[in-house]
């Protein structure tokens, strides 16, 4: 029989955590669409922030469904197996919401030290029920290891985006898709991530932000978020911050070297004597 829960019970979370693997299913509204059903694997891009809200990293790939469907309409399940255990099948009944590449919800959810190559979007997922059954149609499956193929294909497009901006010194128009290396993300986001199979609007806004120097920005901007944080734990505010934090590492460090060459000096009297 199956079980349906108004959140993820906590016996859930842990398992869903140990997961290879999931699929997520999304439709447009239109009775003429076409359903869609997505893989999704690759340790570490799915994550659960509570019982209520899940998310994951979007890897870029050749269709653009799942993001299209979402800005839609927003529905969305996610489904997971045990093929190994006990049987289980648990599903995530829930609304999705996108934020693309180079967006300020995107760079909030996934630091650049964080992101897997070939990083599109972050699908964040309000979980409004939870289904969960038997699986005892589930085969056995014994897990040897996630391919590296994905992740060797899109370091190289992100490169050849790299060595495109270096050249260019990122002058490219963000719509112009010819400025763009055919090889790389951007160019691929524009010829095969802006719509849908249906004609629904996909990425609108990912190709823009250049990889390289996104990442840059991005460092140097949490870096600077991080010092105003400590500047307002010590009392500071204005355009000098990070200098008047520098001055106070500057003298501690003036202070605890005198307290260590008295403490020297000190020791060296002593063994004389």
């Amino acid at each position: 029989m199956g079980n349906f829960h108004d959140e993820i019970p906590s016996f859930l979370i842990s398992w869903i955590q140990k997961q290879e693997v999931f699929w997520v299913a999304t439709s447009p509204l239109s009775a003429n669409g076409h359903v869609n059903v997505s893989t999704k694997g690759l340790k570490g891009t799915f994550h659960i922030i509570d019982s209520k809200r899940v998310w994951y990293e979007d890897l870029t790939g050749s269709g653009v469904e799942t993001i299209s469907h979402l800005r839609e309409n927003g529905r969305i399940t996610v489904l997971f197996n045990a093929f190994e255990g006990p049987p289980r099948i648990a599903r995530l009944f829930g609304k999705g919401f996108v934020h693309e590449f180079g967006t300020p919800e995107y760079n909030e959810l996934l630091p650049p030290d964080l992101r897997k190559p070939g990083s599109r979007a972050v699908i964040i997922i309000d979980v409004e029920k939870v289904g969960t059954s038997c699986g005892y149609g589930v085969p056995f499956f014994e897990f040897k290891g996630h391919r590296d193929t994905y992740y060797n294909v899109a370091s190289r497009f992100e490169q050849a985006d790299l060595a495109a901006q270096q050249q260019q010194e990122d002058t490219v128009k963000p719509a112009d898709i010819d400025s763009f290396p055919q090889k790389g993300l951007r160019h691929y986001f524009l010829s095969h991530n802006s719509s849908s199979i249906d004609g629904l609007i996909g990425l609108t806004v990912a190709h823009e932000t250049p990889r390289a120097c996104n990442i840059i920005v991005k460092e140097r901007s949490h870096i600077g978020r991080l010092s105003t944080s400590l500047a307002k734990r010590l009392g500071m505010d204005g355009s000098n911050d990070l200098s008047k934090i520098l001055d106070l590492r500057f003298l501690a460090g003036t202070i605890m070297g005198l307290v260590l060459a008295t403490l020297y000096f000190r020791l060296f009297t002593v063994l004389k004597c």
